[in-house]
């Protein structure tokens, strides 16, 4: 169902010369950067065509990043709705692996509004207002009610679990990720990206594509601060537990309370902060 093709080109990391000063010493050489190229999505109906999005990302699981943002979006719900992704043949060749289609099992196009912020995206992550709480509950989202539960000493061990899971990062030190553990601290799966919703995305897709859904006794680690966009596709995934080494929003923290997801912050060596839900946290042994 799915044309996976050779998601390798281009590559998720592009070998460049610098100069390197130490001091007053300079020397060339060379170092590896995270390849940033734009992926189009575009969803097919039939026999119609529409460009849904287009973002800055990190080649590599493309499908993935395809899947996991119209699902995040509402736009798909069931892997069934979709009946193959693929790469685009009738662009430039240079740009073949640029272009995701993502064919649906329907006849018609759903409502595409929400889609409209999102035409052009970057790998930074923006969306504000407390209307988009109502807009969520809107299209169905209930707040999470799992009774998952995790230790204290498992949440700490994350950071250092994704690291060694980490390895684009590793040869450019310029990415994102987005880690995906059970109960028990065990990583699941990793995504990485120069953007963090992206990461976030082609995890989600990972879950879906797999029909791993919901992932609702599941942890979800992040790089970086927790945005509204963030915790929305976290709750959309139906995870109970997000954790971020860095700060959340507001409006992350607001959206977490409202629809029940615990939310962690400054995960960082033996300490946290709970923003929402502390319930699932287990502190003493």
């Amino acid at each position: 169902m799915f044309e996976r093709g050779d998601e390798t080109r281009p590559g998720s990391s592009t070998a460049t010369r610098l100069l390197a000063v130490d001091g007053s010493e300079a020397r060339p050489r060379f170092d590896r950067l995270a390849t940033e190229e734009p992926l189009e999505i575009r969803l097919r109906a039939g026999g119609d065509t529409r460009t849904v999005a287009i973002t800055m990302r990190t080649p590599g699981a493309d499908f993935e990043l395809a899947a996991g943002f119209l699902y995040g979006e509402g736009v798909i719900a069931q892997t069934d709705e979709v009946r193959a992704i693929s790469y685009c043949v009738d662009v430039p060749a240079e740009q073949q692996y640029n272009t995701v289609n993502v064919d649906l099992a329907r006849r018609d196009f759903p409502a595409l509004d929400a889609l409209e912020r999102h035409f052009t995206m970057t790998s930074a992550c923006g969306v504000c207002g407390k209307a988009n709480l109502e807009a969520l509950r809107l299209r169905g989202l209930d707040p999470i009610e799992s009774e998952a539960s995790v230790d204290r000493e498992t949440i700490v061990s994350l950071p250092a679990r994704l690291r060694a899971a980490q390895g684009i990062f590793e040869k450019t030190g310029g990415l994102h990720a987005a880690a995906l553990f059970d109960l028990s601290g065990n990583v699941l799966a990793v995504r990485e990206d120069v953007g963090r919703h992206n990461a976030m995305d082609k995890l989600t897709g990972w879950a879906f594509l797999n029909r791993k859904l919901p992932l609702d006794d599941r942890i979800v680690l992040v790089s970086g601060r927790s945005s509204y966009e963030l915790v929305q596709k976290t709750l959309a995934a139906r995870i109970p537990v997000m954790c971020s080494v860095s700060a959340p929003s507001s409006l992350a923290v607001d959206l977490a309370r409202e629809f029940g997801v615990t939310l962690v912050g400054f995960l960082r060596e033996t300490r946290f902060n709970v923003y929402a839900h502390e319930r699932r946290i287990r502190i003493s042994p």
